[in-house]
């Protein structure tokens, strides 16, 4: 299966960065490719709804920015994993402006997808995993898992260990019986 991952933290080596590397050796481990794409560190612009996209075959984006090396992946991948760190009650502002530039599309062709969240508090994920639930029922996709991380216990060996046991965990459509896609 191929599986894209989105990182909407702009820093390096930060706390989602650590947990979609050990999320990412499960996966792989278990025999899926896994593509990152730091979106936190692209020039994404948000969607500027000029409808321009709408107005042209195959619904390209005039938008001139690094969201032209994004598309073919989305288009590509089995799986798509939001992983965003939670700066005030919602996705990192660089996820949410790529997001936003799935309009283009109106959904997305993966048929499963999964979050990975992480803050400095708890308490804070709600409104992202109600955004989230909604776009996965809108794009008529399943979702495979959320898992939030707060304080400490962000870089802790059981935090990374639950990451990794994710990857490991997601199996390809191929391995499903019929009717559980």
């Amino acid at each position: 299966m191929k599986i894209l991952v989105l990182n909407g933290s702009p820093r390096r080596n930060g706390n989602t960065e650590t947990h979609i590397e050990a999320f990412k050796r499960g996966a792989e481990e278990r025999g899926h490719i896994v593509e990152v794409i730091p979106i936190g560190r692209v020039r994404v612009k948000p969607c500027e709804v000029c409808e321009y996209c709408h107005e042209q075959k195959g619904r390209k984006c005039r938008i001139d920015d690094d969201m032209i090396f994004i598309y073919p992946s989305l288009k590509k991948a089995d799986m798509v994993v939001f992983a965003s760190p939670v700066h005030y009650f919602g996705f990192s502002a660089q996820l949410q402006a790529m997001l936003s530039r799935i309009y283009c599309w109106h959904k997305l062709p993966a048929s499963k997808y999964a979050l990975i969240l992480s803050s400095g508090s708890p308490d804070v994920f709600d409104g992202i995993i109600g955004q989230y639930r909604h776009i996965v029922k809108y794009f008529g996709g399943r979702d495979e898992g959320i898992l939030t991380v707060s304080g400490k216990d962000n870089k802790s060996e059981e935090t990374l260990q639950k990451m990794y046991e994710f990857g490991k965990s997601l199996k390809d459509p191929k391995e499903e019986p019929p009717g559980q896609e």
